[in-house]
């Protein structure tokens, strides 16, 4: 089939889907991420997606094989035309859906940005011809359906953003890193966030500052030094890597703080725009807050976001 063609029919596929979400009493749609064949992908039979359900509310979700965006519409008298893809952190072994993805969506709304979960594929060679590039052709992908449907949904294509917890952080931080990279046979359309929010990412894959975990289920047990180099992001930043805004807690003992800091130190070394927030106490994996003084981690956030102009300053 031509490409462009192809490309087209899927945009109306999903900008179908989107109206039909739209048109309902619900502010929440689900789309899909590849309304045709997933490119690279392994059909396996027995590889079935397994959800966590506590009262109702899904919490937790693996082994996905579709991904999807979840758009989270703010209030129309809120609407600023900002958007944020929410990457979910789970160490690339499963994803916090609800903590790092629903909580957050709708926290943007509050901020009258429109938000869109992506719920991502793990790094699996059982469903993935290449595992390491997976998560990140599902998050250029959607990006680039965003971009392309911007008109539709009232957003502006030059205020797209994305936000990343732990290993979703990594992911965030790759695709900022990595958005050129030509991973699936992808339009012309550009995949380059325009800002990036960062919360006790993983960054690197270096031995020593890495989260183990997230570094095995990307790269393998026995990953070669070139692609420890080429995925640890902190090493890929060049002055056309988006302004960041970045969260951690010096006492995370899964993901090392240093991920952060270093993050931060090559990107002022490339003049990119940057803040980071380190809080004293705080641990990982503590979503918009839980106590202490990273709750208000956040605040900071709308700030950030108001003072670069992607919502009204209070």
């Amino acid at each position: 089939m031509n490409p462009i063609k192809s490309f087209v029919q899927k945009q109306v596929f999903i900008l179908i889907m989107a109206l039909i979400g739209l048109s309902s009493n619900s502010q929440v749609t689900t789309i899909p991420v590849w309304a045709n064949a997933i490119p690279g992908s392994i059909k396996a039979a027995n590889y079935l997606e397994k959800e966590i359900i506590k009262d109702n509310q899904l919490q937790s979700t693996s082994q996905v094989t579709a991904p999807n965006l979840s758009a989270y519409l703010p209030k129309k008298e809120l609407a600023n035309r900002s958007a944020v893809v929410v990457f979910p952190g789970g160490g690339y072994s499963h994803l916090a859906m609800y903590k790092e993805g629903k909580k957050v969506a709708e926290w943007l709304n509050s901020l009258g940005v429109t938000a869109f979960v992506l719920k991502y594929r793990l790094p699996s060679d059982l469903i993935m011809k290449d595992q390491t590039i997976g998560p990140l052709q599902d998050a250029q992908e959607a990006v680039r359906i965003l971009r392309s449907n911007a008109k539709e949904w009232n957003i502006d294509p030059t205020k797209i953003g994305v936000l990343g917890f732990s290993a979703g952080g990594h992911l965030a931080s790759t695709l900022s890193t990595h958005y050129q990279d030509k991973v699936y046979d992808s339009t012309t359309i550009s995949a380059r966030p325009d800002f990036s929010i960062l919360i006790y990412p993983v960054i690197s894959m270096e031995d020593g500052i890495t989260h183990n975990g997230s570094k095995t289920s990307l790269l393998g047990a026995n990953a070669s030094k070139e692609l420890i180099d080429k995925y640890s992001n902190e090493k890929q930043i060049t002055s056309e890597t988006p302004k960041t805004f970045l969260v951690h807690a010096s006492d995370d003992k899964a993901v090392p703080v240093e991920n952060s800091i270093y993050y931060y130190l090559n990107l002022k070394k490339n003049n990119v725009p940057v803040e980071m927030h380190i809080y004293e106490k705080g641990g990982h994996g503590f979503g918009l807050g839980t106590v202490g003084t990273h709750t208000d981690w956040s605040k900071a956030c709308a700030k950030w976001l108001a003072e670069n102009n992607y919502i009204q300053k209070q």
